[in-house]
């Protein structure tokens, strides 16, 4: 999974990513600070896969991994090459998903690109620009499907189609929230719009407030209400504690966090969210040589999950030997989940669950 991180120049973009991904990206208080892209790659925390390297002591101990990618700050103008704009938008071309930092704290020390802190005004600067280039890529599919038109039914319902997301898109709306059919997708496999890519709104709030009830934070539910409209997610976030916490070992940071109300960092919640959203989940491999976590997209069948491992291995797909990951806790030992019969052979046609634990069995 790659999350490409945007947002306005000052909003803590940097700050949050050095926090997040410890990869060390500059950051200052001025407009472009980033320039190029910086890319941090993080281990996914599993709990499951700690729990099976107890059980197994493996030679070797791989988690699945998250890249985030820290985007060059955005201006008005970037669709038409204003400030960075033609190199921002390739580089959210070629990410899963976009987290998008909002400043919601106030501070005289910290300026803003726009002179006041405005979360609705700043993600309307940013979609614009992603709008303004998707409305570019739509009219040349309209303008491609006409020429068909004569000698291809489909291509008439795919203008009608075209011509209903431009309009959409024309409102100022972004393309994650424009209904689609499941027969209306295919024409949007060609079409990778930007504003239809999955968005996690990371409100970036000041210590105090992060720590304090939201309910009537003026900032942050602008930024939720625009999130719920466009089916996107929002995750209350500080940067600043993100990076305290950065450097602390697990029992000092779990007690900091306690102290805040939370459960987990700010790095846990945007990767359950970042799945969630991207609708990926995790099958494990167990035993003493590995113990490794495997991202698939939820509906994936056992061939395709055994080819993520190695291509010979969905080429010659013999079967599956699967057991859930609780029941094998359960038993204490794999040895006695086959003596209750827990570990199952599946076929082809086998879906994949989060947290099936698996040996596939192959012939090349």
């Amino acid at each position: 999974m790659k999350l490409g991180m945007v947002g306005l120049p000052n909003v803590g973009k940097s700050t949050l990513f050095n926090a997040l991904t410890n990869a060390g990206a500059q950051s200052a208080n001025y407009p472009f600070c980033t320039i190029e892209k910086n890319v941090g790659v993080v281990s996914v925390p599993d709990t499951r896969l700690d729990e099976l390297a107890k059980m197994y002591d493996p030679d070797k101990f791989t988690p699945a991994t998250l890249e985030f990618v820290d985007i060059a700050g955005l201006v008005k103008g970037a669709s038409k090459g204003e400030g960075l704009g033609n190199k921002f938008l390739a580089d959210i071309r070629e990410v899963d998903a976009i987290v998008h930092v909002v400043r919601c704290f106030e501070s005289m020390d910290i300026i803003h690109v726009d002179g006041s802190v405005n979360p609705a005004r700043d993600i309307e600067t940013i979609n614009l620009e992603l709008i303004f280039s998707d409305l570019e890529m739509v009219q040349r599919r309209i303008d491609r499907a006409k020429k068909l038109m004569k000698g291809d039914k489909k291509a008439a319902v795919q203008v009608d189609f075209f011509e209903r997301l431009a309009a959409h898109l024309e409102e100022g709306k972004s393309a994650r929230s424009f209904d689609v059919t499941d027969d209306e997708q295919e024409f949007l496999h060609d079409t990778p719009l930007l504003s239809g890519k999955p968005v996690i709104y990371a409100a970036n709030l000041c210590e105090e407030d992060f720590a304090s009830d939201l309910s009537g934070h003026a900032h942050f539910q602008a930024v939720k209400a625009i999130a719920e409209e466009e089916h996107a997610a929002v995750l209350p976030i500080c940067a600043q504690v993100e990076a305290e916490i950065s450097d602390m070992d697990e029992e000092d940071k779990a007690m900091f966090l306690s102290e805040l109300g939370l459960e987990e960092s700010g790095l846990n919640r945007i990767i359950q969210t970042g799945y969630s959203l991207l609708g990926l989940i995790s099958f494990l491999t167990a035993g003493k040589q590995e113990v490794r976590a495997w991202t698939i997209t939820a509906g994936t069948k056992a061939p395709q999950a055994a080819g993520k491992i190695h291509t010979d291995f969905e080429k010659g797909f013999i079967r599956a030997e699967v057991i859930a990951y609780d029941d094998l806790m359960n038993c204490g030992t794999m040895a006695a989940a086959k003596e209750q019969g827990l570990v199952r052979l599946e076929g082809k046609e086998y879906v994949m669950q989060d947290g099936d634990i698996v040996v596939f069995r192959f012939n090349v």
